[in-house]
């Protein structure tokens, strides 16, 4: 159902740009903005993972420097049978996470210092698992086809409001140009975000299948909803356009599920989450396949992804305070080591 909603959605933001290019200028008016405005996302298209990157000041670590973070997202990712994506830590506070890229082959995946030292080792998978899930779903391709008929239609706004447009094919006259400013512009904006809104809603559920508990991404979604209202993302304020990319609304004027919002209310997210773990629950058991790497007898956790590189930990590692991270997560406890050396 949501790929049939996000179709929908896409082919309401087609024909709103059409209308708004009539509107203005008949069809060779339409054609020249939208020219322009689709080179402008195809570079953006081709470039927009290292430019969001280069926005959030990310750092790219490997197994070396962050070997609990990136197996973790080594292993999910085999898990969901999707390519290895590049693995970025950002210095930040406040709890988050983002995929970028254009396909599964050149994907990445963020998550900063703020989320990995306040969530546990299981919450990180929900977190991550999410993210790949956006990475399985091409959401990333998804919001750059709406970006650019967003861009457009904005355009196309601006040229009516700087030139005025041609009444005379414009059935509506000067309410049709009023029309193209106003109304058209902030219809796509509202388009966009319900195609964003579908997209997290889709990316909760398949990133609970990859990771094997819904639960997981659940509670990291209570966590960092209720922490990033207390801290600041400078990068994100700077760079709002981003926003939709995140797990959590990462903005501090981050309002209710409404229109306007790039995100879906968070406790909803929670409820459907809960919803599908008490779904699996009274689902009938499966048979258990043949494992070729059996559980050790020393009790060694392996979870669903395999084992853990911390053999030694517990089934619900303590949750490290902040700033004592250590190099689990790819820097030293006092911060003067890792991928910022």
């Amino acid at each position: 159902m949501n790929t049939i909603r996000t179709a929908m959605l896409l082919a309401l933001m087609t024909a709103l740009f059409m209308g708004v290019g009539y509107l203005i200028g008949g069809a060779g008016g339409m054609m020249i903005a939208f020219l322009i405005a689709a080179g402008m996302n195809l570079f953006s298209y081709w470039n927009a993972d290292k430019m969001v990157l280069r926005m959030h000041h990310a750092v790219e670590v490997d197994e070396r420097n962050a070997p609990e973070y990136y197996g973790i997202v080594r292993d999910l990712a085999a898990r969901a049978e999707l390519p290895m994506p590049r693995v970025y830590l950002i210095r930040n506070d406040q709890p988050n996470a983002f995929a970028t890229g254009r396909n599964p082959q050149n994907a990445a995946v963020a998550a900063t210092t703020g989320l990995l030292d306040r969530l546990s080792y299981e919450e990180v998978a929900g977190v991550m698992a999410h993210e790949l899930a956006h990475v399985q779903h091409r959401d990333t391709l998804t919001m750059t086809i709406t970006a650019t008929l967003a861009g457009a239609i904005s355009m196309l706004g601006n040229f009516a409001f700087f030139f005025g447009g041609n009444r005379n094919n414009n059935p509506l006259g000067f309410v049709g140009i009023l029309v193209a400013m106003i109304v058209a512009p902030l219809a796509a904006m509202m388009v966009q975000m319900a195609i964003s809104r579908t997209r997290e809603y889709s990316a909760d559920r398949r990133g609970a299948e990859i990771c094997g508990n819904p639960l997981w991404l659940a509670s990291a979604l209570d966590k960092i909803a209720r922490r990033a209202k207390e801290v600041v993302n400078q990068d994100a304020e700077r760079n709002p356009a981003t926003a939709h990319m995140f797990i959590i609304n990462p903005l501090s004027g981050e309002r209710m599920d409404n229109l306007f919002s790039t995100h879906p209310d968070t406790n909803n997210r929670i409820a459907a989450l809960q919803a599908m773990a008490g779904e699996m629950r009274a689902a009938p058991a499966q048979p258990a396949a043949p494992q070729d790497d059996p559980v050790p007898e020393d009790g060694t956790n392996h979870g669903p992804w395999g084992a853990r590189p911390d053999k030694s930990s517990s089934r619900h590692p303590e949750k490290p305070e902040p700033g004592t991270s250590g190099q689990r997560w790819g820097r030293d406890a006092d911060g003067s080591k890792g991928p910022w050396s």
